[in-house]
């Protein structure tokens, strides 16, 4: 278990299925260096007229190639999308690690920064282990004094090592985790809107992490329950979906003025 986890948390596809461009969504490709002198790889959306840029932290499996339906749904909530493929994902160089994908997640809000893209126009959004990079992120830039405009958890965890005890009970998963994001004990820094996703039906995080990543944070957070399972939430419960996130973005609207 502990010589193989990098291939259980870490499931990277090198090859491209598709591009935005064969959904008629005009997109720029962006290779950035992160601070650990790693190539990575991000595709830049840019909607007309656009307040917000969410930033995207994918899953653990596939590439950017693999999240076109979510890039769709982006488009019809009319917000430019940074989505980038970790280390060793698609055609960023590297290999994955929990210091890696943070560091490439700097990167991606680097490279927003300084295409002028500013701080309070960005939504970080992390679904399933990219909610652990989304939070390690946001909580980096608390300590530096700079907050977004909102974060987003869908379908992640208080911690990587709550998710093996879910799984392996029988196993002293604490002692052999070499992958953490303690997502609840990094939350405790922020003060940014967060909007926090789950599905009862999740069988890969359980709704109990969900809802604990919830109550750990600080605030007054807000959560959104959708149904289907871990991969397919989003889209099975896509009209909730969509809904909850346009009101978010529209809470977030009304606090800014």
């Amino acid at each position: 278990m502990f010589l193989t986890q990098r291939s259980a948390v870490f499931q990277p596809v090198a090859e491209h299925v598709t591009d935005p461009a064969a959904y008629q969504m005009e997109y720029s490709d962006q290779f950035l260096t992160n601070r650990l002198g790693t190539r990575i790889h991000a595709w830049h959306l840019r909607y007309p007229g656009a307040s917000r840029t969410v930033l995207f932290c994918h899953g653990n499996a596939g590439n950017v190639s693999h999240r076109m339906e979510t890039l769709k749904l982006f488009r019809e909530l009319g917000v430019s999308v940074l989505i980038f493929d970790y280390s060793g994902y698609g055609k960023s160089a590297g290999k994955p690690s929990e210091k890696a994908t943070g560091a490439d997640a700097r990167a991606a809000w680097d490279y927003l920064m300084e295409s002028g893209v500013a701080p309070d126009e960005v939504i970080i959004f992390g679904r399933s282990i990219g909610g652990g990079v989304a939070v390690s992120l946001a909580a980096e830039l608390a300590r530096e004094g700079v907050a977004p405009a909102g974060l987003v958890l869908e379908s992640t965890f208080t911690s990587m090592v709550d998710v093996g005890k879910s799984h392996y009970p029988w196993l002293p998963v604490g002692l052999l985790s070499r992958y953490r994001y303690e997502s609840a004990t990094k939350v405790e820094v922020l003060e940014v809107p967060t909007l926090v996703i789950h599905s009862r039906d999740d069988e890969i995080v359980p709704w109990t992490l969900g809802r604990g990543l919830y109550d750990a944070l600080p605030g007054d957070p807000s959560f959104l329950e959708i149904h289907g399972s871990h991969n397919s939430g989003y889209m099975d419960s896509r009209d909730v979906y969509l809904q909850g996130l346009s009101k978010f973005l529209q809470e977030i609207d009304a606090d800014s003025h």
